[in-house]
Order: C-alpha cells, then structure tokens, then sequence
C-alpha cells in the first residue's frame, strides 16, 4: 500500500480534542468496553440521551466542505460553495492498493466511533473501504451506494436513503486506535483526481486515551443479527411510555390566556407528552400550531418556550412526522418521547397567543427517575426571523449555550418566496470557544439528510422532511434529531446556518433547537411572543376587502392579449393576497383589460388597486365604470416586488356593477422587452 502526498487530514483535530480529554479524564468513570453491541444499546436508550455520557467522548465532523472557508473576516471565502470532491481535490489523496486507486475521504485517531456517514452526488458506482486499527484489510468493503442507501449488509434504517439519492448510515463502527475510509470511484476525465462532484459529512465520536474499544468486524456484526434486528425494530417502532404517572389536561384556553398542569412532585422524569391542539375553524390550524407555545418549568428553572408545531417536528401545520423522538398523526395527535428528568417539581403551561380561541388536549406521562450528578434538564427553545435579506450571504444563528450539555437536534422552518432552491447554506457549529467549526456542512439539505434540494417528503428516526412544495416555493419544514452523533459540549456551543439562497430575496426562518444541559446553563434565546403570535405565511395572506384580480371575470380585452393566474413562485419579495394575481401578456401600448369588480352593488365604493411592479412590466392607467381614475402607476422595477395601494377613487356602480379598465400607456426605458406585460393582484373595495 503506498500514499500520494498532499493529504488533508481531519487527524489534527482529532488529536486536539483527545489531548483535551486526556488530560482531564484519564480517570474514566465507565471501565466498560465500547462495543458494537453497547453502541445499539445506546442507541435505542432514550434514557441515555439524558444523562451525561459515560464514558465521555467529543463529536466531530469529516467531510468536503468547501477549504476556502477559514474565516469569516473572508466572506467570499467564508461563503464559498464548492463544496464537493471537486472543491477538495487538492486537499485530498488516495491509497494505491492492489493497482486499485482508493480515495481517502475519513482519515481519524481513536480510540473512536463513526456515527453517521452521510453522502450525496449522484448515485456512487465505486466502493467503500473502512480500515480499522492500522489493519491492511478492510472491516468494510461495500458499494457505497447500497451500503448508505440500506440496500446492503446494514439493513433500514440503520442505513436509509431519503429524497435526492442521499445515504445515510447510523451503523456505529468503533475503533480502537484509527480509522480510514477510502473510495475507489474513477474519475473518467482525469484517472489521477478523485470521483467528481461528490459530497460526503462524516460525524465521529472521539473518545478519552485509555478508554477501551473493540473495533469493528463482520464476524461481530454477523453475531449481533437478532439485535440489529431487535433495534432497526425499535427505531421504526419507538415504545411507549408502559408504566408511569398519567395526568391530563383538557380545556379550551381563549386568546391571551393559558393553562398550566403540575407534574407529580418528586424525582422523576416526564416520559410521553401527547398533545392535540383544536383550532375554531380547518383553515387556522397552521396558525394555531405556531400561536399556542409549550412553556415548561423544571425545578423553578424554565427551560422550554416552543410553539407547539415546531415543538413537536411538524412546524406549522398538521404534517405528518414519524421520528425516534417525536411522532405527529394526520389526524393531529403530536407526540414526543424526549426524556425530561427533574428533582422535585415540574410544569406544562401551553399559551394562546393567537386571536381566536384554541381547544387543547394534553397528556403526560412521567416515570421514575433516580437524579444523579449526570442527570440534564432537557431545553426546547425558538427563534424566528421574517424577511432576511438573502444578499449578501449571511450566517444564521440557531442558538448559543453556555454551560456543558449535549445538543440533540432541530427543526427548521423555512418560507421561500422564489421558485429557486433557497438552502446551499452550511450548517456551523463551534463547541466549546473553538475558533473554527467543529462542523462544517456542504448544504442545508445535507444537514437534514437529503440531496439536491429535493421537494420530495420522507421519513427516518433521525431525518424528516414532513412539508415541502414543488419547486421548493413557499413552506418547506426539515427537522434532524441525534442520537449517537449528539454534541456533547463543556464549556459553550454555537450553532449556526448559512442564509444562501439561488434568488435575491427575503426569506423567513423559524427554528426550534433540542438540548439537554446540567443545572445552571442559559442561552441566548428567551421568549417570542410577538413572533410566534404572527400570522404564518404558510396561511394565504388576503388583504381587507379584496377582491381578487384573478378570479374576476375579464369582460373585454385587446386583440392577442393573454391573461393567465401566476402563483406566489414568480414574486420574490412579499405575497400576492390570496398566492396569485392575473397575469397580463400585452404587445403594444394601448392594450387593456376590462374586469367586473363586483356586482349588486347599492352605493359608492373606495378602491385601491394592488398591482406587481417587475422588470419587463408597463406604465398602467385605469379607469373605472368609464370615468378615468386616479393613480397612473409605473409598474417597471428591476426585480418583482409589489406596488402597494394605488389609490383609484370613489366610484358610484352602474348597473349595480364595478367596471375596471387597465390600460398600459407605456414602458419606463430601463424595461426589458417585451416592455408591455403587467400584473394585477387584487382591488381592495370599501364604503367611503
């Protein structure tokens, strides 16, 4: 076996943190060996999750982000996006075994544990090689493909293909002393560069020197069929909650208002949570998702302000989650199996912030709980941001903590106004005051488990896409919780995502951020009520008394031209009332279109037309029942946008009818042919 040089290598961080933990855990709590089978045991432990680990370890991450990326005193390193094989091929090298070229993508000092290996690109043809302890032959040799997909030896969904052709394998692979994973993909352009154009995050658990792991082997992996069996069961098929304390609360709780329930007193830990929210009518039940916030109080110390909906996984609306931690039924039913430890006392309080009334169903189930010096209050906590400017490109904060604990997940919301993929953002996250990510992503869909900016839903333990529109328009909800790739932290964690969008526009986030803490952490997040009290975008925006363009009927228009309904996709900047407005194809200046506002109408009417202003639009006038109205309008801008109230006057009906004639009389010469197109959102109609 022979090496080329020029390798980059994640093994100075590797050996960073284990100096780190050497020099203050050589003294290892847990004298029990790291295994194959003490990892699956884990693995399907929701107990685990919150206690801190034993024995300790450090995550960390290997993969091909992009390695102009140093810092973020250089934006347009900071931000670039080549992050693939191609980005890195200088940094990569390869392995000459057999006459086989094997590309290095994994290369880490143990003792350790691989915990996720996730790869996307299109589909790989090559195989996977994972060399363990030094050894000259591989533990692994798999097609990569079907290895990650769980089309291989390591059966769903310990290995599981979501949407895009993305793999993700959770089958943990332990080594004693080191660990090298290699790929052996030609390259048909250039046989001495590595695969191209593949993507590929490797998370990692470094363990203290001294502590004991015995390495992966098939002839192990073949011994453990009936648990690997017994916990691929588990993960698709999370137990409930069998014995415990059930208490309940059932009340409708008014606008301004809440409802508290106190959990039994005592050490003990909540172990089920189960919660339908009723909304007083079918179509406010997104927003009734986003405006009734779970607050809960551990010990005196609040450690949750969530909505419910992002609470739960599903963001805002009734979309369907089946997840190890949380479980969301079309029917409504939310359910979250988080293990939430507590001393002497707790309490669920779940709050209106929206306008109308919402009738609320709440179960709690708490088991015993033996609270040690490793026990951890568990944290739910929110944020929203509307309107984020996609240029330039920025990083987004989730969340900062202070203290030591272990972050368990996200669910991220997203409201995309342009028909293009928003999320070639990378996730960042810094443990422990490091001065670079311990985590550097290659896209917001990478983070989450999928590729390529799929729109297409699916569903694993561990990643979920419960909401998605074609094109990626409009509402998309992705959520990631960990297990054995969890981040323990102990002093400090940043967590934070790029804003990269394909579009100049404005962007809505909403994150909600799992962790679980010893007693004394804070963060940087509190409550938002104003926000999570905001109507959802996700919920058609109708403006006061409008009327909507495209659904008038066109009375008369000019000879060739065409009208059409355009949805929400073609603006960039805001929404048109109702998702759409009519869209008017015209050729030459003096084109129009006459639309019947309304009918049956007794007396004089106010109205302001909305229309959209874009860069191949004309100059509108308009007149009204015959008379010419106020309020000529230059509809040109250099990227769609909305005009805003045009203010046309007052009207007396004819016939009991409202006539509206728009004409183009013109183009601004900054206008791109065909110069005469314009757009017409709604006429809002009121009594003077």
């Amino acid at each position: 076996m022979t090496r080329d040089t020029g390798l980059f290598l994640p093994s100075a961080l590797a050996a960073m943190f284990i100096l780190l933990l050497s020099g203050a855990g050589s003294c290892l709590v847990a004298a029990d060996q790291v295994t194959v089978e003490s990892l699956l045991n884990e693995m399907a432990d929701m107990e685990r999750v919150a206690l801190w680990p034993e024995p300790e370890y450090h995550t960390a991450m290997a993969g091909s982000y992009e390695r102009a990326s140093k810092t973020p005193d250089d934006p347009k390193g900071w931000f670039a996006n080549s992050d693939n094989s191609d980005g890195v091929a200088a940094s990569l090298t390869c392995i000459t075994n057999d006459n086989r070229r094997e590309w290095i993508l994994v290369d880490v000092d143990g003792p350790g544990c691989i915990t996720r290996f996730w790869t996307g690109g299109k589909p790989a043809t090559g195989n996977v090689r994972f060399y363990l302890d030094g050894s000259k032959e591989p533990a692994i040799t798999a097609q990569m493909q079907d290895l990650l997909c769980g089309r291989g030896f390591v059966p769903r969904p310990l290995a599981i293909e979501n949407s895009g052709n993305a793999g993700n394998l959770y089958l943990p692979v332990p080594y004693a002393s080191h660990c090298t994973i290699t790929y052996d993909e030609p390259n048909p352009g250039n046989p001495n560069a590595p695969p191209p154009r593949r993507w590929w995050n490797t998370e990692y658990r470094i363990y203290p020197r001294g502590t004991k792991v015995k390495a992966f082997s098939m002839d192990d992996f073949k011994a453990l069929e009936p648990l690997i069996a017994r916990t691929c069961r588990i993960l698709v098929e999370p137990p409930v909650a069998a014995e415990g304390k059930a208490v309940k609360l059932e009340k409708t709780i008014e606008p301004g208002k809440d409802a508290c329930l106190d959990l039994p007193k005592g050490k003990a830990a909540v172990r089920l949570m189960e919660l339908n929210i009723g909304a007083a009518k079918p179509e406010l039940a997104a927003q009734a998702l986003r405006s009734t916030v779970v607050r809960m109080n551990f010990d005196g110390e609040e450690t949750v302000w969530c909505p419910a909906g992002d609470f739960f996984g599903c963001g805002p609306g009734t979309n369907v989650l089946s997840s190890w931690y949380r479980t969301v039924t079309a029917d409504g039913k939310m359910a979250c199996r988080w293990v939430m430890p507590y001393r002497k006392s707790a309490k669920v309080t779940l709050m209106n912030l929206g306008t109308t009334p919402v009738a609320v169903k709440l179960n709690v189930v708490t088991g015993k709980h033996q609270w040690s010096g490793r026990s951890m209050y568990f944290h739910a906590n929110w944020r929203q941001q509307r309107g984020i400017p996609t240029r330039p490109f920025s990083d987004w904060n989730y969340i900062n903590v202070k203290g030591k604990g272990v972050y368990l997940g996200d669910t991220l919301s997203v409201f995309n106004p342009a028909a293009t993929w928003w999320g070639e953002g990378d996730e960042k996250i810094w443990v422990d005051d490091k001065t670079f990510p311990t985590h550097f992503g290659t896209g917001s869909e990478d983070y989450y488990g999928y590729a390529w900016g799929s729109p297409a839903l699916f569903q694993g333990p561990f990643c979920n896409q419960p909401m998605a529109h074609p094109a990626n328009v409009r509402d998309t909800v992705v959520t990631r919780t960990r297990s054995l790739d969890a981040i323990p932290f102990t002093k400090s964690l940043k967590v934070d995502i790029e804003v990269w969008h394909w579009a100049d526009c404005k962007m809505d986030y909403a994150v909600a951020t799992y962790w679980y803490a010893l007693p004394g952490a804070s963060s940087n997040r509190g409550a938002e009520p104003e926000e999570a009290g905001a109507q959802c975008r996700s919920i058609p925006r109708h403006l006061a008394g409008a009327v909507e363009c495209e659904t008038m009927k066109v009375l008369a228009s000019s000879e060739g031209l065409k009208t059409s309904r355009q949805e929400n996709a073609h603006l960039a900047n805001g929404e048109w009332s109702g998702t759409a407005q009519l869209f008017v194809q015209s050729n030459k200046a003096g084109s129009f279109v006459e639309l019947l506002v309304a009918e049956n109408v007794d007396g004089p009417r106010k109205l302001a037309c909305h229309a959209t202003k874009s860069y191949d639009y004309g100059v509108l006038s308009f007149m009204v029942n015959g008379k010419p109205a106020k309020g000529n309008v230059d509809c040109y801008a250099k990227n769609p946008e909305l005009s805003g109230p045009v203010e046309l006057g007052v009207f007396e009906p004819k016939d009991g009818k409202i006539i509206l004639r728009v004409e183009v009389t013109g183009a601004n010469p900054s206008a791109r042919d065909p110069r005469y197109y314009f757009g017409l959102d709604c006429v809002a109609v009121s009594k003077p």
